[in-house]
């Protein structure tokens, strides 16, 4: 269980008016917020399990495009977490690099091993995505064997559950559509999840100012907020499609129509052209899912680079390097919306995190893409009157079917299990969304 008078902690250097606003979010002891400079939390678990829980072995598992990592102790705990789709390619850095460095540690002390894998054998000149990603799902599968040990789901680990349901948006992954279509194929998800919100593609990613076709970015949004009403939160995503002034341009557009924030409006390493952007609209803008440096994030929050702070737990190496990043939002009062576009068990890193954090959006990520069958994980991802239910149970929560597991090949091991390797032939993996 998270104590705050005798955790770890990592120093984070905010104003005066930040400490008030952290010590108000719950996130730190208020009484050590009184002073300057504020500390962002950290985990330890020794407390709430008495004995060292020792990893024996961390494992790559593999069915058909799904992957899973898989954690055991030296007493046959174990601990089971989805990846994302990187895996398929990122392997190799999860084997040679970050399994080596957890396997003989004690699991209880999860927030050191998290920040010493950075520095092992010079792992920090790889930092970004591809070293983070896999630091995420090592720290995922610990997190759930230690909550499956304690009896805890990872919300009350890491801080204690303050709601059990989410408000989700419905996020369109397309820009190959009309705006009629559009709006159109979304406005049947609102209808069938009862969100309500929605997030649309605008611009072209990446595109120096270029639209996806002409003028469909103006049409689009007119449209949906015409179709849907005021009643629907209406969120824009550009991924880096624009410069400054451009985006201040398309900025005032979206004003008109009431657009609750505008997400990367230039590209996401250009943080000057975005801060820009931020200053010159009254429109909240987002960003941060491809940003990986927790200094990065503290310069972001502190310069007023973004409005709303849209860390990828995956992309940000899990969820206590997310929770670092939301107590320094919650420093300067700003809300944290995770970037998770799934409707999988990805999905429940989400949940347990908004489920913990005070200050969290309004609204959550679900992809709007109706989900294909698929039965053997369970709970289900399913949206009820625009709510997800966080995952109750021990860990994350998420039951695999064992039959679904047995058939899993083994991609990687690293440590005391035997070395068993999947066969060469790789499917062809799409480029990721």
């Amino acid at each position: 269980m998270f104590d705050t008078s005798a955790c770890s902690r990592r120093q984070l250097l905010v104003s005066a008016a930040g400490a008030a606003a952290i010590a108000a979010s719950g996130e730190v002891d208020p009484a050590r917020a009184a002073a300057l400079p504020i500390e962002l939390p950290t985990f330890r678990f020794d407390g709430l399990i008495a004995s060292p829980v020792k990893i024996a072995s961390i494992e790559l598992l593999r069915n058909g495009r799904t992957h899973f990592v898989r954690t055991r102790s030296s007493d046959g705990a174990a601990g089971l977490a989805i990846t994302n789709e990187r895996a398929a390619y990122l392997y190799p850095i999860l084997e040679q690099l970050v399994a080596p460095y957890f396997v003989g540690k004690d699991a209880r002390q999860i927030d050191a091993l998290v920040d010493g894998v950075y520095v092992h054998q010079s792992n920090y000149k790889l930092a970004g995505l591809a070293l983070w990603n896999c630091v995420g799902w090592v720290e995922f599968s610990i997190l759930d064997m230690l909550g499956k040990i304690a009896g805890k789901s990872v919300g009350e680990l890491l801080g204690g559950v303050k709601r059990k349901q989410v408000a989700v948006y419905m996020s369109s992954m397309r820009r190959d559509t009309s705006p009629e279509q559009e709006v159109e194929w979304v406005g049947k998800r609102i209808a069938e999840t009862g969100s309500r919100a929605v997030k649309l593609k605008i611009g072209g990613r990446m595109s120096r100012n270029a639209d996806a076709s002409p003028g469909r970015t103006e049409k689009l949004v007119a449209l949906a907020r015409k179709t849907f009403g005021e009643g629907v939160a209406i969120y824009v995503d550009a991924n880096g499609s624009y410069d400054a002034a451009k985006a201040i341009e398309v900025g005032r557009m979206l004003e008109d129509h009431n657009v609750a924030f505008f997400e990367e409006p230039c590209p996401w390493e250009d943080y000057e052209s975005t801060r820009k952007v931020a200053e010159a609209l009254k429109i909240p803008v987002a960003g941060g899912e491809q940003d990986s440096s927790l200094l990065r994030f503290q310069e972001m929050v502190r310069d007023g680079v973004l409005d709303v702070i849209q860390p990828d737990v995956n992309y940000n190496g899990g969820l206590i390097r997310t929770i670092r990043v939301a107590a320094m939002a919650a420093a300067k009062n700003l809300p944290v919306t995770p970037h998770s576009p799934k409707s999988d068990p990805n999905e429940a890193y989400v949940l347990h995190f908004v489920s913990r954090t005070n200050n969290a959006g309004p609204h959550h990520e679900y992809a709007a893409a109706p989900s294909r069958p698929q039965e053997w994980y369970t709970p289900r991802m399913t949206v009820k009157n625009g709510m997800l239910d966080v995952p109750t149970g021990p860990g994350l929560g998420i039951t695999i079917d064992p039959a679904y597991l047995e058939k899993a090949q083994v991609v990687m091991a690293c440590g005391d299990v035997p070395a068993v390797f999947a066969d060469a032939s790789w499917p062809e993996v799409p480029p990721p969304p």
